[in-house]
C-alpha cells in the first residue's frame, strides 16, 4: 500500500464523515451499491480505487473528484498544483495505441481515450493531462504522480516537447 493510497483513503473518510455518514449508512443510502466493507477498505488504503470508482464516489458524495484527492500536508502553506506533482503531462497517443504496448499501460490508454471523449479532443497525436488527472491515474497504479511520470517516460509514452 502506498502513502498516496493511505492519504486518498483519509480524504474519502473525511468527506464521508463531513456528510455525517457511517460506513453502514453509505451502504444503506446507496441501496447496496457501495458496500460498507469495500468503502472501508478504500478508506484504510487496503484496496486501490479505480478512476471510474473514484468518479462514482464523487457523484455519490456530490463533490468534485478533486475534493477526493489528497492535498499536500504542508503546515501553513496552501497546496499548489505543483506541490502534488507535475501540473501537466503530454501523452503521445500514437505510442499509447501501439499493439505492442505493455499490458500494464492499458489503463493509461483507456484513461487518455476517456479524456479525449470528455473534451472532444481528437487531434490524434498528443493529449495533455492535467495534474488532477495524473493524480487520479496514479491511484490505479498505487504510486505517486511523480513515480508514474518516471514510469511513463521509461515506457516511451510521453510526448517530446
Amino acid at each position: 500500500m502506498s502513502d498516496y493510497q493511505r492519504r486518498l483513503g483519509g480524504r474519502l473518510r473525511a468527506i464521508r464523515q463531513q456528510q455525517g455518514l457511517t460506513l453502514q449508512q453509505v451502504e444503506e443510502v446507496s441501496a447496496g451499491k457501495w458496500k460498507a466493507v469495500v468503502v472501508g477498505s478504500y478508506e484504510r488504503g487496503d484496496r486501490a480505487v479505480s478512476v471510474a470508482k473514484l468518479a462514482e464516489l464523487s457523484e455519490f458524495f456530490n463533490v468534485p473528484v478533486s475534493e477526493l484527492l489528497p492535498k499536500e500536508d504542508l503546515p501553513g502553506a496552501p497546496a499548489s498544483a505543483n506541490a502534488a506533482g507535475p501540473s501537466r503531462v503530454m501523452l503521445d497517443l500514437r505510442r499509447l495505441s501501439r499493439s505492442d504496448l505493455d499490458p500494464d499501460l492499458r489503463p493509461v490508454s483507456r484513461f487518455a481515450h476517456t479524456i479525449q471523449l470528455q473534451r472532444g479532443d481528437y487531434n490524434g497525436s498528443v493529449l495533455t493531462i492535467r495534474g488532477e488527472d495524473l493524480r487520479a491515474l496514479s491511484v490505479i497504479y498505487g504510486t505517486d504522480p511523480e513515480d508514474l511520470v518516471i514510469r511513463l517516460e521509461d515506457e516511451g509514452v510521453l510526448a517530446s516537447v
